[in-house]
Parts: C-alpha cells; sequence; structure tokens
C-alpha cells in the first residue's frame, strides 16, 4: 500500500514538470535563423526618404550652361583698326561672314557698299572685315572713304588670319557656319550676289 502511494505521488510531480516545461516553450517562440522579430511584434514605420538632388538641398539642380564650341579656324587673336583685342571664339555659334580685302584692291572698294548692306541688313550675322598686304594707315583710311566703319576690321598686317582660313587673294568672302564648316568664294559681289550667300548660310 505504501509502495503504490509512493508511486503515484511521483507520477504526480513527473507530470507537472512536464507542464512546467512546455509553457516555457511556447512562450520563447521558436529561434529565428533570419533574426526577424517575432510575429506578433509591430515593425517600426519605415522613414519616407527626401527626394534626391545633386546638392542635396532638395532643389533641382540648375542644368550646365552650354557653350557652342569653338572650331579651329576661330581660334586665333587679332586686333581691330581701332587697336582692340579681337578674339575668334567670340564668333563661336553665330554664322559669320569673312571679308578679305586690301586697300588699294579696286574691286574691294567696289563692293564695299553691299558689305555694308549686308550688315545692317541681317542682324544674326557677324561680319568680319579682314584687311592686309598694306599699311594700317591705309586700311584705316580705305574703311573711311567706303564708310563700312560699321563693319569690324581687323589689322592682318602680317596676314595671320588670311593664312589660318586659307585666303591668298583678294577680295574674297568666306562664309562659316556655327559648326565652324566654311565656302570660299572669291570677289567681286554685288549686293545680290553676296545677299544670296548670306541666305544659303543663314538656311544652314
Amino acid at each position: 500500500m505504501i509502495r503504490s502511494r509512493t508511486a503515484a505521488a511521483l507520477a504526480t510531480v513527473a507530470l507537472l514538470s512536464a507542464g512546467c516545461a512546455a509553457t516555457g516553450n511556447e512562450a520563447a517562440g521558436p529561434a529565428r535563423g533570419d533574426g526577424s522579430p517575432p510575429a506578433d511584434s509591430a515593425p517600426a514605420p519605415a522613414a519616407t526618404p527626401a527626394p534626391a538632388t545633386a546638392s542635396g538641398s532638395g532643389e533641382r539642380p540648375e542644368p550646365a550652361a552650354s557653350r557652342a564650341p569653338v572650331p579651329e579656324a576661330l581660334a586665333f587673336t587679332a586686333k581691330t583698326l581701332s587697336g582692340e583685342t579681337f578674339e575668334g571664339a567670340s564668333l563661336a555659334g553665330r554664322p559669320v561672314v569673312f571679308w578679305f580685302w586690301a586697300p588699294w584692291c579696286p574691286n574691294c572698294r567696289s563692293e564695299a557698299p553691299a558689305v555694308k548692306a549686308a550688315a545692317e541688313k541681317y542682324g544674326d550675322v557677324a561680319f568680319v572685315g579682314v584687311a592686309s598686304l598694306d599699311t594700317e594707315a591705309a586700311m584705316k583710311e580705305f574703311v573711311r572713304s567706303t564708310g563700312t566703319g560699321t563693319v569690324t576690321h581687323l589689322s592682318d598686317e602680317k596676314g595671320a588670319v588670311w593664312t589660318r582660313l586659307g585666303v591668298s587673294r583678294q577680295s574674297t568672302f568666306v562664309f562659316m557656319k556655327p559648326d565652324g564648316s566654311a565656302e570660299k568664294a572669291p570677289g567681286p559681289m554685288d549686293s545680290g550676289e553676296l545677299n544670296g550667300h548670306v541666305e544659303k548660310l543663314r538656311a544652314g
């Protein structure tokens, strides 16, 4: 009888111990190998990212200012008849008419009125006279007597600009597009011929 009671008591203790062990395991939950929180945990709200910008200030960056590339033919520095420094690069991105002349050239003198009129008519085209083959004093007298002082004229006594643009005689016109491609045409030209070339140049 004593043995039966002892056996029953031991069985009761064993059952209670097993129940406590099971309750502890359920509270802990299964271990996650990926480190994720338990299913019943509330996830932290995700932060809303700010719009990405190059400067980080939240404002759209301004586009870089576009500059026209300078063609090789315009990579020169010269002096105007008024004594100012002239950079060929300043003509980049525009259609240009170069008028190569000499003070003693009768053909150059005869076409001067056409050049002056075209320069006044086509404001979107740069007209540049390039004088050589004589003294600067003679060049200035030519400009004064022909009334072409409204056109920019370069004093190219050494012929550096003539050589750069491949000109070997006067009078010669060089019609240069904004991309630097050019067409040479010999003078003299009257207004109709010159305007025709300028219209073609403007049309691209």
